[in-house]
């Protein structure tokens, strides 16, 4: 089972290499903010069809939820937006190199404090080590 949701999670970047070059050409054809926003028109539609025909919970309960939980709407449209301006200025690979490189550290974070309600995995010198290597790699890959 825990081969199916690495397989799924790679697929998933895959999906996010080639969603920001797309979402980066509609940007630059019709606006940033205009190219963000259709397509999380299309993703909300395409949600909507699927919650429909194979959603097993209950949305209401989106009233009974911690407030906060409600930002994810709001990160996600920070990042297409980031992706949609920045993929056709700098490229798709420095882009999702740079965005990796934010993700890994923050959610090392998260896991080190045990923020969000996470479990504490307490970082490690072998991991500090490898997120500085990342920003090192990201200055070497942009570098002109």
């Amino acid at each position: 089972m825990q081969w199916l949701i690495i397989l799924l999670v790679f697929i998933g970047g895959i999906g996010v290499a080639i969603q920001s070059t797309v979402n980066g050409g509609l940007g630059q054809k019709i606006g940033v903010f205009e190219g963000a926003f259709v397509s999380f028109l299309v993703g909300t539609v395409t949600l909507f069809l699927v919650m429909l025909f194979f959603g097993r919970g209950n949305l209401i309960h989106v009233f009974q939820v911690p407030k906060w939980q409600l930002i994810g709407g709001m990160l996600g449209a920070f990042f297409v937006s980031t992706m949609v301006l920045s993929v056709p200025r700098i490229g798709v690979g420095a882009a999702i190199f740079t965005l990796i490189t934010a993700q890994i550290i923050t959610s090392s974070m998260i896991d080190h404090f045990g923020w969000l309600g996470m479990k504490q995995i307490p970082l490690d010198w072998q991991r500090i080590t490898g997120m500085i290597l990342m920003v090192i790699a990201i200055l070497l890959y942009t570098k002109k």
